[in-house]
């Protein structure tokens, strides 16, 4: 094996392919990364029964061949070279590199255990780029981190026909996000329950205005699809998840189980409703959260033009806030987890300020995650509607275009029950 690939196309195929590589591999081999130098150009690669990645770059191919090397350590080595192209030529037992002075010899796996990369299942159709990574930085959040119920670690994928709805909850909060979908079929029914955590890490590689293909299933088997107009929930797929756009292409197994039947959850009629000012209330909420305890509310106390938030440490501090609103109903106040309001406050500002950053689900027991970008000033409105202080409220971004019709994005969330304060 001998090719020659430029330092920055080396750099940026490594990087994504090494995303894909298993922390705590279980065998050293899957810690590899495969190179595969063809004629059409080279081929980077790595999978671990449950995640693979690939990726193509072109390079200039003097002989061909294939090896498996050290994944991490060539994302290291390709992360400091110099600015001049490398060189790769290899035998049955190591890789050595060159780029400019730089020498590196990478002693090769056994290639020839490695396991064969799954084949993409069969596509259900295109979705652009920055729309799914806008989308799933605002649901993938709600999705639970508690192993021990696997189907609500998922995003869910519910496509329907023109439209794809991304699905996340933890059982205190459920996330729901619509997209325009071109399938490739017309009037297909199909629903996908694909892990958060790749779900997320995928949204980081998509590119506004590049198409991603999506595909769920297995070769042979159904994708859990139905026809016509209904609005039942289909049986999810089963098999893998797939996501190519360009020379990319990640796939994941999906988790098996039945998905909440969420739809239902959003057809309450609300008798209170706040139209809040997207990003002084996102900070008012942020600040009170530094006081609020580990498990303690933020509470929201309305009156007809305005809202007081306000959050209490027994005993060591308190902050309160007042945002201009404009409130209808007669149950003026109610309280939230302050981590899981400031999701949901930031994912609804973020559809109407463009794309959301996607942001990885951290494993805290409270919820915190990065937060995607705030409208600045009164820019954005964001609208919180609930019944009373016990019962789910619903957060939508409420921009012109959406007032008289379903929004894009909603968010459930179920209040923290507060003794009242004399």
């Amino acid at each position: 094996m001998k090719f020659t690939v430029g330092r920055d196309a080396l750099g940026e195929a490594v990087g994504f392919v090494s995303r894909a590589l298993p922390s705590r591999p279980v065998v050293p081999l899957l810690s590899g990364m495969l190179l595969e130098a063809a004629v059409d150009g080279l081929t980077l690669s790595c999978f671990d029964y449950e995640i693979s990645a690939r990726i193509r770059v072109d390079a200039e191919v003097a002989e061909p061949g294939s090896a498996l090397v050290p994944g991490r350590l060539l994302a290291e080595i390709a992360r400091s070279l110099p600015a001049r192209p490398a060189e790769f030529a290899g035998d049955a037992d190591m890789v050595n590199l060159t780029c400019g002075r730089a020498e590196f010899g990478l002693v090769c796996l056994p290639v020839q255990d490695y396991p064969a990369l799954p084949s993409s299942p069969e596509a259900v159709g295109v979705v652009d780029g920055g729309v799914l990574a806008a989308a799933v930085g605002q649901v993938a959040s709600a999705a639970s981190r508690d192993d021990t119920l696997p189907m609500l670690t998922a995003v869910c994928l519910d496509i329907s026909g023109e439209v794809m709805t991304l699905a996340a909850t933890d059982r205190y909060r459920l996330a729901a996000r619509e997209v325009t979908f071109a399938p490739l079929e017309p009037g297909v029914r199909a629903l996908a329950l694909v892990p958060a955590r790749f779900m997320v890490e995928a949204a980081r590689t998509f590119a506004a205005g590049v198409p991603v293909t999506v595909a769920f299933g297995s070769d042979g088997s159904e994708r859990g699809t139905t026809r016509g107009g209904t609005d039942d929930q289909p049986r999810p797929a089963e098999g893998l998840v797939c996501f190519e756009s360009g020379d990319r292409r990640l796939t994941a197994r999906l988790i098996a189980g039945e998905f909440i039947r969420y739809r239902s959850r959003f057809g309450d009629e609300f008798g209170c409703r706040a139209d809040l000012p997207a990003g002084p209330v996102i900070e008012a909420v942020r600040r009170a959260a530094l006081v609020a305890e580990r498990a303690g509310p933020v509470r929201l106390s309305f009156r007809s033009d305005q809202v007081v938030i306000e959050a209490h440490a027994e005993g060591r501090a308190r902050a309160a806030e007042t945002v201009g609103a404009d409130f209808a109903g007669d149950e003026p106040v109610i309280s939230f987890n302050p981590h899981y309001l400031l999701d949901g406050l930031t994912a609804a500002a973020a559809s109407g300020a463009g794309p959301a950053v996607p942001s990885a689900p951290t494993g805290r027991a409270d919820g915190e995650a990065a937060a995607p970008p705030v409208p600045d000033g009164e820019t954005g409105r964001i609208r919180l509607e609930f019944n009373t202080p016990a019962k789910p409220a619903l957060i939508t971004c409420t921009p012109e275009e959406e007032r008289g019709g379903t929004p894009a994005f909603r968010y459930l969330l179920v209040p923290l029950r507060v003794p009242e304060r004399s």
